[in-house]
């Protein structure tokens, strides 16, 4: 039973020698001072991988730690910064049962982020009374349609995790079962997921734009998956949304490469932003459309990408970010 968390950044943990061993005093360390088991203690750590990692100073600020302990979400959010520019963080109020319940969470994440849970650090805490089980089924389910659709480079890190703690403290009847208020739970936990999706991939290595490319009309959900995911991953695609050029065929090369069961000769395209929306693909081909105007809207620093596979139900949304000089500037210095 997790009762606490501990995570150090700019320095990662893997391929340590002693990275496993550091991990467990890190543990023990922080159980001791907070009087519970170690083994009830989760441990992260991000930053560069393969730099020895000493455990001086951790151990010397556990007890600063611990007295430091309250409402200081900020400062948990700021401690566990690499390359971030942006702290990631929300709280969400829901209701089970009549009983007000909270739920909240934090996140780092900017480069080494793409789809295979987990592809970032995320710590969710949440008030209300539920069992380890449906906590887990929850979380476990969740992640399918929040963070594995998140990609910012194609690179999966080594050092990622997503945890979730629940202190039942708001008095709801404990959920123990699939049903009404385990689905409201639900609802809140993607609230809170999807919105620390969103952060994570505009906060992108060396991003201008957050990209949210929504697939609908797909044979099913796993193949509107495929196909979202398959956009915002394409380097080529996110290259032309750093230059706002409407660059269609970049979309559609992607979906013709995903491995998704998909009939090019249905699907449409469109560009949607706070400046309008432009369609620029129907059934498989080009249309006429304003180059300015698709300009106007793709300069906007949040783009939709609209996709109708025309075939069915099928309905995904994935989340990345345009490719810029920035990103390389970044990565190629990143460890000296």
């Amino acid at each position: 039973m997790a009762q606490a968390v501990i995570c150090n950044s700019g320095n990662a943990n893997t391929c340590n020698a002693n990275g496993i061993e550091i991990a467990t005093q890190m543990c023990e360390l922080l159980g001791k001072e907070l009087n519970i088991p170690a083994k009830n203690v989760i441990v992260a750590s991000t930053g560069v991988i393969g730099q020895p990692l000493d455990i001086a100073p951790i151990a010397n600020g556990i007890s600063a730690l611990v007295s430091g302990l309250g409402d200081n979400s900020l400062f948990a959010c700021e401690g566990i910064m690499t390359t971030d520019t942006k702290v990631k963080e929300i709280s969400y109020e829901f209701e089970v049962g009549g009983v007000r319940c909270r739920i909240g969470g934090i996140a780092k994440g900017s480069g080494m982020i793409h789809p295979n849970m987990a592809t970032m650090l995320v710590f969710v805490t949440t008030d209300c009374a539920i069992s380890s089980e449906m906590l887990s089924a929850a979380l476990s389910e969740d992640v399918k349609t929040s963070f594995n659709m998140v990609s910012v480079d194609g690179d999966t890190s080594t050092n990622d995790m997503v945890s979730i703690m629940a202190n039942g403290l708001a008095g709801n009847a404990e959920i123990r079962e699939f049903g009404k208020d385990y689905d409201v739970f639900c609802d809140a936990l993607h609230a809170v997921t999807s919105y620390l999706c969103r952060m994570i991939a505009a906060d992108g290595e060396g991003a201008t734009k957050l990209l949210e490319c929504v697939v609908d009309g797909a044979v099913d959900e796993e193949n509107a998956k495929i196909v979202a995911k398959s956009v915002i991953c394409s380097s080529l695609f996110k290259a032309a949304m750093f230059g706002a050029d409407a660059n269609w065929g970049r979309v559609l090369c992607a979906i013709g490469y995903s491995g998704a069961d998909v009939d090019i000769s249905k699907v449409g395209v469109s560009f949607e932003s706070e400046k309008g929306k432009i369609e620029v693909c129907r059934n498989g081909a080009g249309v006429e459309f304003s180059e300015d105007k698709a300009k106007e809207i793709l300069l906007c620093s949040e783009i939709r990408i609209l996709i109708s596979a025309g075939e069915g139900s099928g309905h995904a949304v994935a989340w990345g970010c345009d490719l810029t000089y920035d990103y390389v500037k970044i990565n190629g210095d990143y460890r000296t």
